[in-house]
């Protein structure tokens, strides 16, 4: 049998649905129904997202963003481990924690690195087409085994804790599967070509350097609307990287393209909708303030934004 992209689905998903049980049980979940059906459509999305009609699906994303907009994602009760057990927990295992964390890079890399030998028969053992995706899923099999064998916890303990952490996300944890489609969208729906309109109408890109100006801060500010440099790059470089940088100016295509991508990552930085980079680190450690980790990077992305302008500029027309 050929392990696929489907079973990784499948495995999620399953999880999912297990979380929305597990909140449709909490009596003293505030938001108890709101929250399970959240988490429950999403579960939808992987178990039969390929069977439901695309309308179903679409209608199902939008209920969901209602519940999140009107605030019908909350947290539930959970019991955490007092401050004296963590400590003993943490004194007994030592530097162990690491390992279960470890193994989920290196489970991936060995099986991506090793697929086109792990044939029987004639059948692949993992699916040549997303062979780095079913090789995470394993790690992170592999990766909740270890952490059970180490901690002398069983899964369903590893169950209790993914849905702590997701409570903790919320909506959040949606929002970087959700943003990764948007870039697609725009551009099907002709948002570059706008894009494209805009500048070359109000702005002056006859001069070189205010193109690659645009350029640049266009894809970190896409970037922070969107939350996503891949969704931002379609855009941008249907917009203006493709049309007036490399068809007016002749510019390299591979330099704009690098460039361009860590211009958007510029925008990453500063922005609460790249969830997974900013969002999820502050609730992960309990921060106080959910937009910490934006603060302490604005600096960095600022000056690395500035560097790329004229980085782009110098070496792109060479």
């Amino acid at each position: 049998m050929t392990l696929s992209i489907q079973h990784l689905y499948d495995l999620v998903g399953g999880i999912l649905a297990v979380t929305a049980l597990m909140t449709l049980a909490d009596r003293q979940h505030s938001r108890r129904f709101s929250s399970a059906f959240f988490w429950g459509l999403y579960a939808l999305v992987f178990l039969v997202g390929d069977s439901l009609p695309p309308v179903w699906v679409g209608v199902g994303v939008v209920v969901m963003a209602l519940i999140a907009a009107f605030g019908g994602v909350g947290i539930g009760r959970h019991v955490e481990r007092g401050a004296a057990q963590t400590l003993a927990s943490v004194q007994r295992l030592g530097h162990k924690l690491f390992v279960p964390a470890l193994a989920i890079p290196l489970v991936t890399m060995l099986g991506t690195v090793s697929a086109k030998y792990l044939v029987f028969g004639g059948v692949p053992l993992l699916d040549p087409k997303n062979t780095t995706l079913v090789s995470l899923g394993i790690g992170s099999v592999v990766a909740l085994a270890l952490a059970c064998w180490l901690t002398r916890e069983t899964p369903v303990q590893g169950i209790r804790e993914s849905r702590r952490l997701t409570d903790a996300l919320g909506w959040a944890l949606v929002l970087p599967q959700m943003l990764g489609m948007l870039g697609l969208v725009f551009s099907d729906a002709g948002v570059g070509k706008a894009v494209a309109h805009v500048t070359t109408t109000y702005i002056n890109m006859d001069l070189r350097f205010i193109a690659v100006m645009v350029y640049v801060v266009g894809m970190a500010l896409f970037t922070i609307i969107m939350g996503n440099g891949f969704a931002a790059f379609p855009v941008m470089t249907g917009g203006v990287g493709v049309p007036v940088l490399v068809g007016m100016y002749h510019g390299d295509p591979a330099v704009m393209a690098a460039i361009g991508m860590l211009s958007g990552y510029c925008g990453t930085l500063l922005t609460p909708m790249a969830a997974n980079f900013n969002i999820v680190p502050a609730a992960l450690l309990e921060l106080p303030d959910k937009n910490a980790v934006i603060r302490a990077q604005v600096p960095t992305a600022l000056a690395l934004l500035v560097c790329n302008v004229f980085l782009l500029y110098f070496l792109m027309f060479r």
